[in-house]
């Protein structure tokens, strides 16, 4: 329990630290869009499973801009602590759970057989890297199609890095399938797993992707799972949608499995209940020289991207809380927003220690909401404190939803992570390049607090009762609706 507590630790200060490398700020001159009418996805996958967050993949972003590296519905689960959000996919035939990430591009799994080290490069058993299986097999799959002379690799600011090569295999995601999918193939990976995941699901765009020629180490830029889908015409509709549930109490406090966390959606909105508040927004590119948000029409598109009107709150009014440049991230569990925001936020609410806003578990957060768009977005109090372990003496530890980002300055990029995401649906067009944000109804996941008088000989003379918290989702969350 102490290992798994440091690492939710570690994950949290890490991400938090991550964006205070980002460079330059632009000036925002992105207006609304008209908002389409979305259809019921054709694929729905649910959300299987969440795991803990990843220090390494907050260190990616600045790994990246530094570096200059260049409906089907399925439902979605949680564990290690529901802190980051799985899936269930298909490879090969070979069923697999995987982080699904909105903040990066690639698909990618550990074949069997990998060797696999400890973050200072000594070989280790492959218990250590701890995934959720013992990896792909290749040798059993009849579509798979080796990439000769190619090298999948990614490396992370904290010392994590995955490596081996590239392949064509058929992947299958709520039913849909992509035929001849580009995949990184891990044959050595330096990984601090959660035995949950078996690698990740990436749906940003292409020129996040990380494989690269053997011959003459160029970059070789591919279209992840979702752009090929498009480009196959598997879906009616350029659009996958995203809706992230609040982990239940058990979840929150339990490595094991923490079913029904929303879903993850193909061809139009995922299926949960919404109101009529949505709007439209265009999504920012970026500059390949500078690896910074840009709005000149020639950028070039990487992350989710917009820009953040304001910020509401109690004390919002004591600074400037608008943030261009804010990537929508599913494999980011806090917003990570500029200092002064999380500052003037966390006034009165969290505790500044060691890198992190700490707030007592029991505590009711400050009302907190995004304008974007022209639009208001409500957050519901509850993911605003988010339990990441026990201390010594057993006691919960908390921490604030919204953390210290960094400065604002120019070009810093800023993240609204699955605590803003628990509470709209966002869809994205990857043709139109613009995303639309849709208020969920507040009932889903909401607490039923009840009382069970005790059994005891004396309990009519005396009785006692025992108080219990059960998660109850909306009795209509399994139903498609589109905004209004």
């Amino acid at each position: 329990m102490l290992s798994s507590i440091l690492s939710a630790s570690i994950f949290l200060a890490g991400a938090v630290r991550a964006v205070e490398y980002s460079t330059t700020r632009h000036i925002s001159q992105y207006s609304p869009l008209e908002t389409p009418l979305l259809p019921p996805a054709s694929f729905s996958s649910p959300m299987v499973s969440r795991t803990s967050r990843r220090a390494s993949k907050a260190h990616a972003l600045h790994y990246l801009r530094a570096s200059g590296i260049s409906a089907h519905t399925v439902p979605l689960t949680g564990a290690q602590f529901d802190y980051e959000y799985l899936t269930d996919i298909s490879v090969g035939g070979q069923n697999l759970s995987v982080i699904v990430d909105t903040g990066s591009s690639d698909t990618w799994f550990p074949e069997m057989g990998f060797a696999c080290f400890n973050l200072s490069g000594h070989p280790e058993p492959v218990s250590t890297c701890a995934f959720g299986s013992e990896g792909f097999d290749s040798r059993i799959s009849n579509s798979y199609q080796a990439y000769p002379n190619t090298t999948f690799s990614i490396s992370y600011g904290d010392g994590e890095y995955l490596s081996g090569s590239a392949a064509f295999e058929t992947v299958s995601v709520g039913g849909l399938t992509v035929k001849h999918q580009e995949i990184g193939v891990v044959s050595s990976a330096a990984w601090v797993g959660d035995g949950i995941n078996s690698g990740l699901l990436g749906l940003a765009y292409p020129e996040l992707t990380s494989v690269t020629n053997d011959i003459d180490h160029q970059d070789m830029k591919y279209n992840p799972f979702f752009f090929n889908a498009v480009k196959q015409k598997l879906v009616p509709y350029p659009y996958f949608s995203i809706a992230l549930n609040r982990g239940t109490a058990a979840g929150t406090h339990s490595p094991a499995a923490d079913p029904h966390l929303g879903y993850l959606a193909f061809g139009g909105i995922a299926p949960v209940p919404v109101t009529s508040t949505c709007t439209t927004v265009p999504i920012q590119g970026y500059s390949l020289t500078t690896r910074a948000p840009t709005a000149d029409r020639h950028s070039t598109y990487m992350y989710y991207t917009v820009d953040i009107h304001k910020y509401t709150f109690p004390n919002s009014s004591t600074v400037v809380t608008a943030s261009n440049s804010t990537i929508i991230d599913s494999g980011t569990t806090l917003n990570l927003l500029p200092s002064e925001v999380a500052q003037a936020y966390n006034k009165g609410f969290g505790t500044w220690h060691d890198g992190l806003y700490y707030v007592d578990c029991a505590a009711q957060a400050p009302p907190f909401s995004v304008t974007l768009g022209g639009k208001t977005f409500s957050t519901d109090p509850q993911d605003q404190v988010v339990w990441v372990g026990t201390d010594k003496n057993g006691n919960d530890l908390c921490v604030s939803g919204t953390q210290d980002g960094g400065p604002q300055m120019m070009g810093s990029v800023f993240i609204l992570g699955d605590v803003f995401m628990h509470n709209v649906v966002v869809t994205f067009d990857i043709q139109k390049n613009q995303m639309t944000f849709t208020q969920r109804k507040s009932c889903f996941h909401s607490i039923y607090v009840y009382h069970i008088r005790d059994n005891h000989p004396n309990s009519d003379n005396n009785p006692t009762y025992q108080t219990h918290r059960a998660y109850i989702p909306c009795a209509s969350e399994h139903t498609s609706h589109p905004a209004e």
